[in-house]
């Protein structure tokens, strides 16, 4: 073997730590990664670079009298001499542990991956091959637009490989591109934000964005100052996508039976079945949706409300947790669907809410006779998990619009809304896209989302923030 890591093949440690194991049970995942970027600032590059790394993370299981217990550890950067007390590290602390809760038999019988002894995917400045160009172009319509383009562009690659003592061997290969766009004017007294999410940057254009953006800059020359208060809001797919996100992160079947969700009826049990929404809103996910690709299969470091260390391997199935408006699934790990005795719905790799909408954000602003146009959220923070009441700010242009027209820029605000709430009073939902999740993007990419409209979206105050 290599005496490093990192010029081995991945494939060929996972099989090397499983040779290792004295544990009863074992999993090994290799996360190989490569990323790519650009920033610029003032229309012009400022940095480019690209990089490269490996995690390992090995999990021991060890059959006691009391029950089985898991050990888990990961670390980068390891050498070949480092594997052995890896796994070693990893067996020490499942027999130092009690009994895992959420124990199960190691997932059996699923068809090897076909690319699983093939070398990892890479990214690399050539992501950007048809992006940069572009981007060029829009630095010259900045600049003879009176207008200064700041942001980034990152790219990366991650090959995941996931070997089990029980004969698993399996690949998955993610690809995850963000782009985000600010132009300001010169006096830097006007801002505006744009953002998309992609796979590998050829179906980005940063004129198109820049273009979305001289209009935001030019309904920003006229300020208007509103009170704190209830709106008729347009929340554009980001910031539904950012609203959701955190709504799917507080589905967990276990924590709403235990009736510490928004999800618990009173009194006990859930609210599986109840309608949310008058919208006939679907939420799903779907590991093949086009554009919108995701793991097959449970990819789990680590355990928890809705993952569990057990189920590495484990198919994960497309799921509709809203369907037409009614709850209809939270998610279960094969732990959690025993004790709840609810399907088995492993965790979600993107988002997707459909409610058969075909206008675009244009067109839901042109039939709108007064309320207010946001571009996105961010500081989105939980109040009361009971009611899943977020509190938040808007950034980067709040716009007031009457009789079918943007006619100024507001304050920024604060609100104060739970995203369960919020499905049950949207008045209109417009044509689904693709969409960055702005507050979420370092954790969270894969959705697509429409405008919705609230009738009286709740700006609780007045913010000074950007």
């Amino acid at each position: 073997m290599s005496s490093s890591i990192r010029i081995t093949k991945p494939h060929e440690v996972v099989e090397r730590a499983l040779e290792l194991s004295t544990a009863d049970g074992c999993v090994v995942i290799a996360d190989e990664g490569s990323s790519a970027n650009l920033r610029w600032a003032g229309n012009a590059l400022t940095t480019n670079g690209v990089t490269r790394g490996r995690t390992l993370t090995v999990i021991a299981t060890v059959d006691g009298k009391e029950g089985t217990a898991s050990g888990v550890v990961s670390r980068s950067a390891v050498t070949a001499d480092d594997l052995e007390p890896l796994v070693r590290a990893a067996e020490a602390a499942a027999r130092g542990a009690g009994p895992a809760e959420d124990a199960q038999q190691l997932v059996t019988g699923i068809p090897a991956s076909p690319d699983f002894t093939d070398a990892p995917a890479e990214t690399s400045s050539a992501v950007f091959a048809d992006f940069a160009p572009a981007l060029g172009e829009a630095f010259a319509r900045a600049r003879e637009g009176g207008r200064e383009l700041y942001g980034f562009a990152h790219h990366e690659l991650v090959s995941t490989y996931v070997g089990t003592s029980t004969g698993l061997r399996l690949r998955h290969d993610q690809p995850k591109g963000t782009l985000e766009l600010n132009a300001k004017s010169p006096d830097r007294q006007r801002s505006a934000w744009a953002g998309r999410s992609t796979r590998d940057f050829k179906d980005v254009d940063p004129t198109v964005l820049d273009a979305e953006l001289a209009v935001r800059l030019g309904w920003a020359e006229r300020k208007i100052d509103l009170p704190a208060g209830r709106y008729e809001t347009l929340l554009p797919p980001t910031a539904v996508a950012d609203l959701l996100i955190y709504q799917m992160w507080s589905a967990a079947a276990r924590d709403a039976v235990e009736g510490r969700t928004v999800f618990s009826k009173p009194g006990g049990g859930t609210r599986l079945g109840e309608k949310l929404s008058g919208l006939p809103l679907s939420l799903r996910s779907d590991p093949h949706a086009p554009g919108l690709e995701s793991a097959p299969f449970v990819i789990a470091h680590s355990s928890g409300d809705d993952a569990s260390v057990f189920d590495n391997g484990l198919p994960v199935p497309a799921t509709e947790w809203i369907a037409d408006g009614h709850l209809n699934r939270l998610s279960t790990t094969r732990h959690t669907a025993g004790l709840t005795g609810m399907q088995l719905s492993p965790g979600f790799g993107n988002l997707i809410l459909d409610a058969g909408g075909e206008k675009s954000l244009e067109e839901m602003v042109a039939a709108t006779e007064r309320g207010l146009l946001l571009t996105c959220l961010w500081y989105i923070r939980e109040v009361d998990p009971a009611t899943l009441l977020l509190t938040g700010l808007t950034r980067d242009g709040v716009y007031l619009v009457e009789n079918g027209q943007v006619v100024g820029e507001v304050n920024n605000f604060r609100f104060n809304e739970s995203p369960v709430d919020l499905l049950s009073r949207a008045s209109e939902a417009g044509r689904t896209e693709k969409t960055l999740p702005r507050e979420w993007s370092d954790w969270f990419t894969r959705a697509a989302m429409p405008a919705l409209r609230i009738p009286d979206f709740n700006m609780s105050s007045v913010s000074k923030g950007v």
